[in-house]
């Protein structure tokens, strides 16, 4: 018989590895994203003090009525880059959860560029 492949464990292996190389500090802190099938959120994240230092996601009240999955995505990552910058954090390191660098994860990217981030 063939075995089913769990893709989220094969991400979440991918993310392991990724996670060996990539650290957050205090000085440039880790953008953790994460992305279900109908939302996506976003965490900057010091993990030498193991701290969440800002969040944003498609479920907070704020957010609004947005259309498809990327003009969400590219909405999180405005309001994560906004709250980072007024926490003053304009550099960070990506950590883009074992997903590959497409579709909703570069779209967050790029707006969180767009917005003031650097990474």
């Amino acid at each position: 018989m063939f075995k089913k492949v769990d893709k989220e464990a094969n991400r979440v292996r991918r993310h392991q590895r990724a996670r060996n190389k990539i650290s957050g500090t205090g000085q440039r802190p880790r953008l953790a994203v994460y992305r279900s099938e109908k939302n996506i959120y976003a965490q900057v994240i010091d993990d030498l003090r193991e701290i969440t230092l800002v969040s944003a996601s498609s479920l907070e009240k704020d957010f609004g009525n947005v259309g498809s999955n990327i003009e969400a995505a590219e909405k999180v990552g405005e309001m994560v880059a906004k709250k980072a910058l007024d926490n003053g954090i304009d550099t960070v390191v990506f950590d883009r959860g074992g997903y590959i660098y497409h579709g909703r994860i570069k779209a967050l990217a790029e707006a969180a560029r767009k917005a003031g981030l650097k990474f």
